[in-house]
């Protein structure tokens, strides 16, 4: 019964932010067009339900191939492969905007999962692999608001990023997607909306630690 309301209710509301942000959707396509390197879109291969790739959409926020240039998968804070207008679309989550259609066609959910690229899929343990996809990726999930700020993270570590990720970021990132599985509810994920609102105007809340009291205590190399 889960499943098929959440299946209803992400129909219905991609359906309707797609309608409702038609008029933002025209105007960063023309931004988009005529800056940077006239990219729009952005489509990317990410792991998703039941560790199938899918590709993502969104908006073009850095210049082409920057998987393949500096830090590769990971974006540190000031990325020189950030475009300008991309800096905002960023801050603001605007770039993953797009993903409304990966959640009308079906292959995301609007909460869920982060899905994550191979190269740092393959950094989690066997047991995180095999287990976290288990639910649809979503646009938002506990991982994406306690993690809102990984670039800060990875700016600031003195060793190398790819590690930091494999050893700290990886581990309660995966902790925290099991958690998801375990205890996902109609009211959790309408919780979790919410709370991605919250700390998009208040980027520094931890609210949803006194709201979801029993979720991994995050490690003190995170904080």
């Amino acid at each position: 019964m889960y499943s098929i309301i959440k299946r209803l209710f992400d129909i219905i509301s991609s359906s309707v932010a797609i309608i409702l942000l038609s008029p933002l959707f025209i105007l960063i396509i023309i931004i988009l067009k005529f800056s940077g390197e006239g990219e729009i879109f952005y489509f990317q291969k990410r792991l998703g339900y039941k560790n199938i790739e899918f590709y993502i959409y969104k908006f073009v926020t850095m210049i082409k191939d920057s998987p393949n240039i500096g830090t590769g998968s990971i974006t540190l804070r000031n990325d020189p492969r950030v475009l300008p207008i991309g800096k905002y679309l960023r801050k603001t989550k605007i770039n993953e905007l797009p993903q409304f259609f990966n959640v009308f066609v079906g292959n995301m959910s609007i909460v869920g999962p982060r899905p994550q690229m191979k190269i740092d899929f393959d950094k989690f343990s066997n047991y995180y692999q095999n287990n976290i996809y288990k639910s649809k990726p979503g646009i938002t999930g506990i991982g994406s608001i306690i993690f809102r700020d990984e670039e800060r993270l990875l700016s600031n570590t003195k060793i190398n990023k790819h590690e930091f990720y494999k050893k700290y970021i990886a581990p309660y990132k995966g902790e925290l997607e099991i958690w998801y599985y375990k205890n996902k509810t109609i009211f959790i994920d309408l919780t979790i909306i919410l709370l991605t609102i919250w700390v998009i105007i208040f980027p520094n809340s931890n609210l949803i630690y006194n709201i979801f009291k029993s979720l991994p205590k995050k490690p003190k190399e995170l904080i």
